[in-house]
Parts: C-alpha cells; sequence; structure tokens
C-alpha cells in the first residue's frame, strides 16, 4: 500500500511493457482512424510552419485575431491551388503530344527487338508471344489497381478539403489549446511544458522548411540540367521531380519514370534518355549528400535506422501521407521523450549520436570522445560498472590500455 501523496514505482519490465503496449495502442488508433487522423496531423504541422505568417498579420498589420487567422490560411490557399492550377496547364499540354510519345516509344521498342533478335536468335513474334504471355494476368490486377488508385485520389481530395478548415480552427483556437495543456499539467511542470512546446515548434518548422527548401533546390537544378540536354516541358518536369521528391524512396523513381517517358515527346534519340537519366542521378547525389544533410537531416537528429523504420511503419498504417508524416511525427516524440526522464533512453535510441570529425591535412577521421580537441588527440578512457549482490556502481575512469587490475570477481569485463 502507499500513501496518496508517493509515487507508484514499476520495476523496469512493467515499464518496458508499458511503454511497449502504449506504441502499439497508438499505432493501432491511428491505422483504424487514419482518415481522420492524417488530415488533422497534416493541418497541426501547417499550423505550426504558418504560425508566423498569422503573426505577422496580426502584430505587424494589426488584424484581428479572426481576420489574420482568414488572411493566413487563404494565402496558404491561393498558393497550393496557384501550384495546382500550373501543373494541370503544362499537363493538359503534355498529353497532347501523347500520340508522339507512343511513336517515339515503338521505335526504341522496335530497335530493342532487334537487338534481341541478332543476339539472342529469338523471332520479333516470339518475342512478341511472351510479352503477351507475361501481361495476360497483369491487365486484371492493372484495372484493380487503377480503382484503388482513383478511389486513393478521391479520399486525398476530400483532406486536401479537410486541412485549410482543420487548419483554419487549429489557428483560432490555438490559445484555448495551450490553455488546455496547461490545465492538464502541473504548475510546477509547466516550464518543461514551455521547452517541449518551444522544441518542437522548432524541429517542425526547421523540417518543413527544409523540406520546401530542398524541393525548390531539386526543381531548379532538373529543370536547368533538363533545359540543357533539350527536354520539352522541362519546368514542368523539374517540378515534379521536386514535388515527388517529397515521398520518400517511390517518388523520385516516379519523377524518374515520368521524365524518361516525357522526354519521348520530343525526340526519339537514345541520347536524349540518356541524358535524362545522368541529370536525375546527379541531382539525386547532390540531393542525398548534400540537401538532405545540411538542410533537412540537420533540423531533427534522428539517425537513419529509426528514419527508415518510421516511414516503412508510416507507409504500412497510411501509405503515402504516412511515409510523409513519419519523420515529423517521430522527430516530436523524441523531444517529448528527451525531456521526460524515465522516457529519455528512448529519445536517445532515436536521435543520432555518432561520433564528430575532426581534420588532420586534408582527411577527416571520427572523434571517438565527442570533443573537440585541437590536437586531435583520442582519449580512450572508458568507465567500467562495478556489481556486487545489491548494488550497482560505477568504478573509476580507467585508461583502455590499462592491465586489469580490479577484482575480477566482481567486474564485468
Amino acid at each position: 500500500m502507499t500513501n496518496m501523496g508517493e509515487t507508484l514505482k514499476f520495476p523496469f519490465y512493467a515499464r518496458i511493457t508499458l511503454i511497449l503496449l502504449g506504441l502499439i495502442s497508438v499505432f493501432y488508433i491511428f491505422y483504424i482512424s487514419q482518415d481522420i487522423l492524417v488530415p488533422v496531423v497534416f493541418a497541426f504541422l501547417f499550423a505550426i510552419l504558418l504560425r508566423p505568417v498569422m503573426l505577422f498579420f496580426k502584430r505587424t498589420l494589426h488584424f484581428p485575431h479572426v481576420l489574420a487567422v482568414i488572411f493566413t490560411v487563404l494565402s496558404f490557399v491561393i498558393v497550393v491551388v496557384g501550384i495546382v492550377i500550373f501543373l494541370s496547364v503544362q499537363i493538359s499540354d503534355f498529353t497532347e503530344d501523347w500520340g508522339m510519345i507512343q511513336k517515339n516509344f515503338a521505335i526504341h521498342v522496335s530497335h530493342l527487338q532487334d537487338y534481341v533478335r541478332q543476339h539472342f536468335d529469338i523471332s520479333k513474334r516470339e518475342q512478341q508471344q511472351y510479352i503477351n504471355d507475361a501481361t495476360k494476368d497483369t491487365m486484371k490486377t492493372g484495372k484493380q489497381i487503377l480503382g484503388s488508385t482513383l478511389l486513393s485520389f478521391t479520399d486525398t481530395l476530400v483532406n486536401l478539403i479537410l486541412v485549410p478548415i482543420y487548419l483554419f480552427l487549429m489557428l483560432l483556437y490555438r490559445t484555448h489549446f495551450m490553455k488546455f495543456l496547461c490545465k492538464l499539467i502541473k504548475p510546477e511542470h509547466h516550464g518543461k511544458l514551455e521547452e517541449i512546446i518551444f522544441e518542437v515548434k522548432n524541429a517542425v518548422k526547421g523540417y518543413i522548411n527544409g523540406l520546401i527548401i530542398e524541393m525548390i533546390i531539386v526543381s531548379v537544378l532538373t529543370t536547368v540540367g533538363f533545359m540543357i540536354i533539350g527536354v520539352k516541358y522541362a519546368v514542368l518536369l523539374g517540378l515534379l521531380t521536386g514535388l515527388l521528391n517529397l515521398i520518400p524512396y517511390i517518388g523520385i523513381l516516379v519523377a524518374g519514370l515520368l521524365s524518361i517517358v516525357a522526354s519521348l515527346s520530343g525526340s526519339p534519340e537514345l541520347s536524349i534518355i540518356i541524358g535524362v537519366v545522368v541529370v536525375n542521378l546527379v541531382v539525386q547525389f547532390i540531393d542525398n549528400n548534400i540537401l538532405v544533410p545540411m538542410i533537412v537531416s540537420s533540423k531533427v537528429q534522428i539517425n537513419a535506422f529509426i528514419s527508415i523504420l518510421g516511414i516503412i511503419i508510416g507507409g504500412a498504417i497510411a501509405g503515402i501521407p504516412g511515409m510523409f508524416l513519419a519523420i515529423p511525427l517521430i522527430a516530436i516524440m523524441k523531444v517529448i521523450c528527451d525531456r521526460i526522464d524515465f522516457l529519455e533512453p528512448w529519445g536517445y535510441l532515436v536521435g543520432d549520436d555518432l561520433p564528430k570529425t575532426y581534420q588532420w591535412k586534408k582527411m577527416k577521421f571520427p572523434l571517438y570522445n565527442y570533443e573537440n580537441n585541437a590536437t586531435g588527440h583520442v582519449d580512450a578512457e572508458i568507465k567500467k560498472p562495478l556489481f556486487t549482490g545489491t548494488t550497482t556502481a560505477v568504478a573509476p575512469t580507467l585508461p583502455s590500455d590499462d592491465n586489469n587490475k580490479t577484482n575480477p570477481g566482481t567486474e564485468i569485463s
């Protein structure tokens, strides 16, 4: 029995069990209610991103709170609608060249069949028969995929309509929600609550702003590359590549295939297709090795293993929206875990704590003691835990090259 004022402490196995059950419950609830929660989470992220815009209307232009929220949401909707209209116009022009794309594609297929006939001694009729046999069953599945895609597209349109509504209400009732959190948390923890809210805002704004900057740079680089090699609809393909690049893993593959197909609208030359592939590879190399580490990953500090695992789980739960939302939700979880004592190890697990590097001449080496030593010297000292029958203690700091002089019966090596 415990008194009312005492805190009930559970053993480690009970705590880990409760945490895992809580995570499973959260994932299950998100899965069965994804149609409701996905637009709400998107609106929450955009509300954090657009709060400075609302404050600009409210404090600089001295708009009333309601008008500031309305103009903020309208600005957001105008930007989104403008992008959609531009893409629609470009795509309508692109569809007019569909006949030319089919003609040029048939030329490449004919060249490929001639190559197979000459080197593998398989006639065009046999090749066509193989293709027909291979695609016989895929027609039915293709229709099913098309139907599910149209249904998913309809759901996405409904969600896009709901996002501005939720966004308006979240910005309007922001103070109300903050007061709710203050009433929910004990007054002595309000300082930690304020710190968590501040860090969540910084993490979400940094991540989304980083994605927007990355999208713009990828779009510009791809557009310039396609213009140099003479691809038609270079601006459209560059913008689509930047947008689809926001979808982890599969987005850039879809963008690459679309770019190859679109390149057939101008010329049947194989060099154009090779140029498109080279441009995409170069842009992706720059994106993965420069833009993502400097602009995106540095804002959230999540290690690559947890990022990939979170994206896969998010895709399994909620499809493409789940893949997009995985990283910001993990970043929010990490901020909360880092500032709650019994969850701090989980925050460390999610975080990225790779060793820093130091430079010697023109080469960089990992600095394993995590300190900025001007000399580049690595201190290899460790603390070895000592265990007794009832207590656990930390032994004095021992050099790594020390001959084990402590009692071997009480030391865990």
